[in-house]
């Protein structure tokens, strides 16, 4: 059996590359299992790919012919603004937005590997399978890492009218994968796409346990615009510290909100409370020197950080979002909040800092429900699909 999975990106600092480097090396116990990714391979070591057997394969799109690209996007321009979208418009622009040349690239290279099932990594590389999937010998599988919600509902979407498009593409793939029940019921009901739900699995070897004696709150993520929601964290800390003196606040990502994060700090004149930390592949030293992990996203796909930092003992504050009410509600593990509410997070953070019997309860419960997220059981799952 000969597997691979299409990524955008694969060595940089991010949920979704944690994920695949885990899923990937552990199938690559049983099957011969490739990465075909823009990204040139240089740093095998991060995520440990250089201890497993995952192979690496490169690709690079050249630039079309300039009647092929001006073409192309004169036909996209046409499907956006004016076209209805049915079946066979969105065929053509299937066509025209992965264009000619990149798409004979694609097929050519993964036909050449003679693979059996091939996994598109996020929304836009299934759309290039799904695209190809005629010329391909092989099976294919969408794996969608954002919520409906990100991809077609949220303010800026990562698909903007593109929902009917996206169905007509997915019918094409024999399987779609999605992160959470919430996501399945909403691709069937609004575009009749049926899917499988396999969450994430837990990708850090948890070393150690956080405690209230820490007195310091902790979120991870990317800082992506509008996505994580750290600016509504650091409001809701800035309410908080009014009347709390001891606690601290450390965010640990990289990316293009941070002159924001440094500017909502130095505002409130927080220097001294909330520290901005850099992406670490040692994560799991500052979950166990935190007491409280707090999730303030506007959307999620799954939230991979709940997991792990569940693994090392700490309580969630987290927006009450459907994949987070899936995951934790009746749990005894978080607490959670109206998306955006600043005032009912700050009112969240004094609960919590004010009973350290209530984190030690609620973390000692989560470390114990962060076990089922082991790899084993969500393998499983992988293997009923790709066999």
């Amino acid at each position: 059996m000969k597997i691979l999975f299409y990524s955008d990106t694969v060595f940089s600092f991010g949920g979704v590359q944690r994920v695949l480097a885990e899923v990937s090396k552990r199938l690559s116990e049983e099957f011969e299992v490739t990465i075909l990714t823009s990204d040139a391979p240089v740093d095998t070591s991060m995520y440990d790919y250089k201890l497993s057997n995952v192979k690496f394969d490169h690709i690079e799109y050249d630039h079309p012919p300039f009647f092929e690209n001006l073409f192309c996007k004169a036909y996209s321009f046409l499907f956006k603004r004016i076209l209805p979208h049915t079946r066979i418009t969105s065929k053509e622009y299937a066509l025209s937005s992965f264009l000619p040349t990149y798409r004979k690239a694609l097929a050519t290279k993964i036909n050449a590997g003679g693979y059996d099932v091939v996994v598109g990594v996020h929304a836009f590389q299934s759309l290039h399978i799904a695209a190809i999937s005629h010329q391909i010998k092989a099976r294919t599988i969408a794996w969608i890492h954002n919520s409906y919600q990100a991809l077609f509902e949220k303010e800026s979407p990562y698909l903007p009218g593109l929902a009917k498009h996206f169905a007509f593409q997915m019918q094409r793939m024999d399987y779609m994968v999605v992160l959470s029940q919430a996501d399945k019921e909403l691709f069937a009901d609004k575009m009749n796409l049926p899917a499988t739900v396999i969450y994430n699995p837990l990708t850090v070897q948890p070393k150690g346990e956080g405690s209230s004696v820490h007195k310091r709150f902790i979120s991870v993520g990317r800082f992506s615009v509008g996505h994580k929601g750290f600016d509504i964290l650091i409001e809701a800390f800035a309410i908080f510290a009014k009347n709390n003196t001891d606690w601290t606040l450390e965010i640990v990502g990289e990316g293009p909100e941070e002159s924001l994060y440094r500017q909502l700090i130095t505002k409130y004149e927080l220097e001294e409370r909330i520290l901005l930390t850099p992406f670490t592949r040692d994560i799991q030293s500052h979950y166990a020197s935190s007491s409280v992990y707090v999730l303030s996203s506007r959307w999620e796909g799954f939230g991979l950080v709940l997991i792990e930092a569940m693994s090392h003992g700490l309580p969630i504050i987290a927006s009450d979002l459907p994949v987070t009410r899936e995951l934790l509600q009746g749990k005894g593990v978080a607490l959670l909040f109206e998306r955006e509410n600043v005032n009912e997070l700050a009112n969240h953070l004094h609960t919590m800092a004010d009973s350290s019997i209530l984190i030690e309860e609620m973390g000692n419960k989560a470390k114990v429900y962060s076990k089922e997220f082991q790899m084993e059981s969500i393998i499983q799952g992988w293997k009923k699909i790709v066999m």
